[in-house]
């Protein structure tokens, strides 16, 4: 889906990346919550290079959208079905790269925004493909408010963020606690892939995840970026 925001330079960006590439285990505190977690690969040993995901772009939705829990969900017959949020820093690549340098990466962001990397647990521990069903259903992945640009993120190593379920705040942190810095993300991700305009990065959520609900409002907040407010609903069957 495509999802238009603003820039903070008064224009505006309709975002069509052509693959969402997202980090797991970035975060120490997160990692020591997997018991909670419990799903395929999520560990409590910290990992030695980034761990990638892809996202696929139908779960792109924008301020205000509602996540939808799907009515599939409900066939399986979960003793306790689990489709939790994870508030996280994303980033929006501007040009066409490949195997860039760390000293290079943040030339090539065109800008910083909030991102929610809803994921169906349930899936994620018993599907035998691993996390892709389960990250990628339509609507899980709000993003937005706005689009700010590297000139005016301040240092994007060192931003609070927060995620408030209900009014309710569930994640607190910092970026400078990532494992793994964005200048090494993205040297890592364009070693692998060719990124094109638009691709999105997510570069992973701290410690605090957990359920959402039909009626529940969840909002990420980052420094120098906003909130990225959205309702939750589940679908009738």
């Amino acid at each position: 889906m495509d999802v238009t925001l603003p820039m903070t330079d008064g224009t505006t960006v309709t975002l069509r990346p052509s693959k969402i590439i997202a980090l797991g285990l970035n975060y120490l505190e997160h990692i020591r919550e997997s018991g909670s977690v419990n799903v395929q690969n999520f560990t409590d040993e910290v990992p030695e290079e980034p761990v990638l995901f892809a996202k696929t772009p139908n779960v792109l939705i924008g301020p205000g959208e509602t996540i939808i829990l799907p009515a599939l969900i409900e066939r399986y017959h979960f003793d306790e079905p689990r489709t939790d949020y994870e508030g996280e820093l994303a980033l929006i690549i501007r040009d066409r790269i490949r195997n860039v340098s760390e000293e290079e990466a943040l030339d090539h962001i065109l800008g910083f925004t909030c991102f929610n990397d809803v994921s169906q647990r349930n899936f994620q521990r018993s599907d035998k493909s691993g996390w892709f069903r389960g990250k990628s259903l339509d609507t899980f992945g709000p993003i937005g408010p706005v689009i700010v640009g590297p000139g005016e993120i301040g240092d994007p190593q060192n931003l609070r963020i927060r995620t408030r379920l209900n009014g309710r705040l569930v994640q607190e942190a910092s970026t400078s606690q990532m494992i793994f810095p964005i200048p090494a993300i993205i040297a890592f991700v364009s070693a692998n892939f060719t990124l094109e305009p638009g691709d999105i990065i997510s570069t992973g959520t701290p410690s605090g995840v957990g359920p959402l609900t039909d009626g529940d409002v969840v909002e990420v907040e980052i420094e120098n970026i906003g909130i990225l407010r959205n309702p939750v609903r589940a679908e009738k069957s």
